[in-house]
């Protein structure tokens, strides 16, 4: 099971000003917890940091966690979004989950965390 004690933070380098951290993780796994097969997708985090940065080689590590995990896409997504959130704390958070397709039908799953500015 995936340990949220793996993600690491560091402090914000410029926490008196908004920006934005996109990280996008292309080879993200799981499994099916129905079948069995492995679930292929992408991972995209955007956040706006307030005192903490995610680390990116313990947020691999915590992503690569979840490969032998039996578990839907939205329980995943979901779960991500809290661990972050938790070990963060961002101003605000966007957790979006892109999964190949299956029996012709592909999904995307979205979690906001906080207020993001609209576009």
């Amino acid at each position: 099971m995936a340990d949220p004690k793996l993600i690491e933070c560091f402090d914000n380098p410029s926490p008196g000003r908004d920006y934005v951290i996109e990280h996008t993780a292309e080879e993200f796994t799981s499994v099916c917890p129905k079948t069995g097969h492995p679930d292929f997708g992408s991972v995209t985090l955007a956040y706006c940091p307030d005192k903490l940065c995610v680390e990116l080689k313990s947020l691999k590590l915590y992503y690569q966690a979840f490969r032998n995990e039996g578990i839907f896409y939205e329980a995943v997504t979901n779960r991500i979004a809290d661990d972050l959130a938790e070990a963060m704390q961002p101003r605000w958070m966007v957790v979006e989950t892109n999964w190949q397709g299956r029996g012709g039908i592909r999904s995307t799953i979205t979690v906001v965390h906080g207020d993001p500015p609209e576009d």
